[in-house]
C-alpha cells in the first residue's frame, strides 16, 4: 500500500531528510538476562504511516511492540515518540494505544459500551461520549450492532469493535498485535483492506506486528524484515519483494528459487554466475562489482517462463523434467528437477480455463528468465 496525497502524488517522508519523525528508537537494546530480544536497534516511523514489524517467532517484533506499548523498558538507548522520550511514561498516560490479538473485549457490555468504555474514564462530557462512540461506529460500519453484546457478532465484526474502541481517543499511534491471526484466510483478507481503509481515513499512524507476509505486503507502506534482535531491510513492500538485501529477505518474502555459485563481473557490467558443474553460466545483474566471490541468485516463479522448446530471447535458459504441479485455481506452479537434482519452480497465470494441463508429469521442459528477472545476492 502506498500512502498518497490529495493529488494522487506518493508521500512518503522516510525518502525526505528534513521530515521528522514521530516514532525514534535510537541505539534500543532489549535483554531479558542473558538473552538479547533486541540488539542496538535504530528505526524511524512516520506519522501517518501505516508500518509492519516482520518477522518469525523470536525474531523481536513483540518485544518492539511492547516497548512502545510501555509494557517494556529497553535496557539500553532511547524511544522518543513526536520528539519526547517516552521511557519512563506509564502506558496509561502515552499517546498510544493498542489492540491486542483477542480483541480483549468485555462480554457483559454492549458493542457501544465497549467502544465508550476508555473514553469514561476521560473529563469528556457525556454529551461528547455519545457522539464519538456513534462516530466509531460509522467508521467501521457497526452502527446497526451498537446494542449487541460481543458473542451475538461475528469475529470480524468483534475485530472492528476492538478497532473502534482502540481509536476512540484519538491516540497518535495505534500498535496492532497480530490483529487478524483469529479470522479465516478469506475474512482475514476482506478485513486487511478495511483496516487500509480506516487507517487513511482518521491520519492515525499504525505500527501492526505479524508474521504473516502476505498481510505485511497487503496493509503496510513500510516493511521491518527483523531477525534475531536486528532489522534485516526496512523499506517499502514492493522494493523488498523486488530487491531483497539479502538471501535471508528474498527467501521469507515470497516464493523465490535460489541459486548459489561464484559471480564475476563482466566488462559490460553484467554479472556471470557459476553455479553447478556441466550447467551453463547465469547471467544477472548486481549494484557491487564482483570477482569470483561467493553470491546466490534470487528468482521468482512467476518471473521463470515454461515452454517445451528451448527459447531464444531469455538471457538464460535450463532444461529440465516436471517433478511436480501445483494447481492453484489462478495460477499452476510447476516443480522443475534440474540435471544436478536441484528444484526450481515456475508460475504460470491460468487466464482461460484448461481442459488438458500444459505440461505433465515428467515431461521435459525449457525454463527461462531475462537477465534482470533475478537479484544478485552476496550476503
Amino acid at each position: 500500500m502506498e500512502t498518497q496525497t490529495a493529488s494522487g502524488d506518493t508521500l512518503a517522508p522516510w525518502e525526505d531528510a528534513t521530515a521528522k519523525p514521530l516514532i525514534s528508537f535510537r541505539d534500543v537494546s532489549k535483554r531479558f538476562g542473558g538473552f538479547t530480544a533486541v540488539e542496538a536497534l535504530n528505526l524511524s516511523i512516520y506519522k501517518g504511516e501505516f508500518f509492519a514489524l516482520l518477522g518469525p517467532s523470536g525474531c523481536g517484533k513483540t518485544t518492539l511492540m511492547r516497548m512502545l506499548a510501555g509494557f517494556e523498558a529497553p535496557t539500553t538507548g532511547s524511544i522518543l515518540l513526536d520528539g519526547v522520550d517516552i521511557a519512563k511514561v506509564p502506558p496509561h498516560k502515552r499517546a498510544v494505544n493498542m489492540m491486542f490479538q483477542s480483541y480483549a473485549l468485555f462480554p457483559h457490555l454492549t458493542v457501544a459500551e465497549n467502544i465508550a468504555f476508555g473514553l469514561k474514564r476521560t473529563a469528556m462530557a457525556k454529551a461528547d461520549i455519545t457522539a464519538r462512540v456513534e462516530e466509531m461506529l460509522k467508521l467501521v460500519q457497526l452502527e446497526n450492532f451498537a446494542a449487541r453484546k460481543p458473542h451475538q457478532i461475528s469475529g470480524g465484526q468483534q475485530q472492528r469493535v476492538a478497532l473502534a474502541r482502540a481509536l476512540a481517543r484519538a491516540p497518535k499511534l495505534l500498535l496492532l498485535d497480530e490483529p487478524l491471526a483469529a479470522l479465516d484466510k478469506k475474512l482475514r483478507q476482506e478485513t486487511q483492506f478495511e483496516l487500509v481503509d480506516i487507517q487513511e481515513k482518521t491520519g492515525t499512524t499504525f505500527v501492526i506486528v505479524t508474521h504473516d507476509q502476505e498481510e505485511a505486503m497487503t496493509v503496510a507502506t513500510r516493511i521491518a524484515v527483523m531477525d534475531h534482535g536486528r532489522l534485516v531491510q526496512v523499506d517499502s513492500p514492493d522494493r523488498i519483494y523486488e530487491n531483497p538485501n539479502s538471501v535471508y529477505v528474498a527467501d521469507f518474502i515470497g516464493d523465490v528459487n535460489i541459486l548459489r555459485g561464484r559471480g564475476r563481473t563482466r566488462t559490460d557490467g553484467k554479472v556471470e554466475i557459476v553455479w553447478a558443474d556441466g550447467q551453463p553460466g547465469l547471467v544477472g545483474t548486481s549494484d557491487e562489482p564482483l570477482d569470483n566471490a561467493e553470491c546466490a541468485l534470487a528468482i521468482r516463479p512467476e518471473k521463470i517462463a515454461i515452454s517445451s522448446t528451448r527459447p531464444v530471447q531469455d538471457a538464460n535458459a535450463l532444461q529440465g523434467a516436471v517433478h511436480d504441479i501445483a494447481y492453484l485455481g489462478n495460477t499452476s506452479t510447476y516443480h522443475v528437477r534440474l540435471p544436478n537434482g536441484q528444484i526450481l519452480k515456475a508460475q504460470e497465470t491460468n487466464s482461460r480455463r484448461i481442459s488438458k494441463r500444459k505440461y505433465t508429469w515428467e515431461e521435459e521442459v525449457w525454463l527461462s528468465w531475462s537477465e534482470t528477472a533475478g537479484v544478485v545476492l552476496t550476503r
